[in-house]
């Protein structure tokens, strides 16, 4: 992935180094790693490179650098991670209403809330959208899990 970046992982931990971090926030490549740990697993100083990825994206939306698409992408993030906490594995129907709502309340845009209506029935034909999702039966792991990397704890 990093050699289709405009600044691959090791420039945006130099530039952060060197206190350029508004060069960093403005770099696409934040928005093009996908966390896959394949940076961090060959660091040779372990940097967790794609918790500085996460960590850039957020810093772009506080700051107002990150455009109106990148912000989706952090909306959508937090929707599937909320998700997730809530249910211990996807709801489909849950997840697309909380991202769809979400990206509507700030940005006011009609359109891109009704954008995909028309593919629930062709999915629901194909038996890939289900309108009711299963929840794990013991969420208390799940939330140890959520409560372990909130902390830092991951070990």
């Amino acid at each position: 992935m990093a050699a289709g970046m405009d600044a691959p992982p090791t420039r945006l931990i130099r530039l952060l180094q060197l206190g350029l971090a508004e060069a960093a926030l403005r770099a696409q490549a934040i928005w093009q790693c996908v966390s896959c740990q394949t940076c961090a697993t060959r660091c040779p100083k372990s940097v967790d490179c794609a918790g500085v990825m996460d960590a850039l994206r957020q810093l772009s939306v506080e700051r107002g650098v990150a455009t109106r698409q990148q912000q989706r992408i952090v909306l959508f993030q937090k929707a599937f991670l909320s998700n997730i906490r809530r249910n211990g594995r996807l709801n489909e129907l849950e997840l697309i209403a909380e991202f769809k709502l979400s990206t509507f309340l700030r940005g006011r845009s009609l359109s891109f809330l009704l954008k995909d209506a028309t593919l629930a029935p062709q999915l629901m034909k194909r038996k890939k959208f289900h309108l009711v999702g299963e929840k794990v039966h013991d969420r208390a792991v799940v939330a140890r899990i959520f409560a372990r990397c909130m902390d830092g704890s991951h070990s």
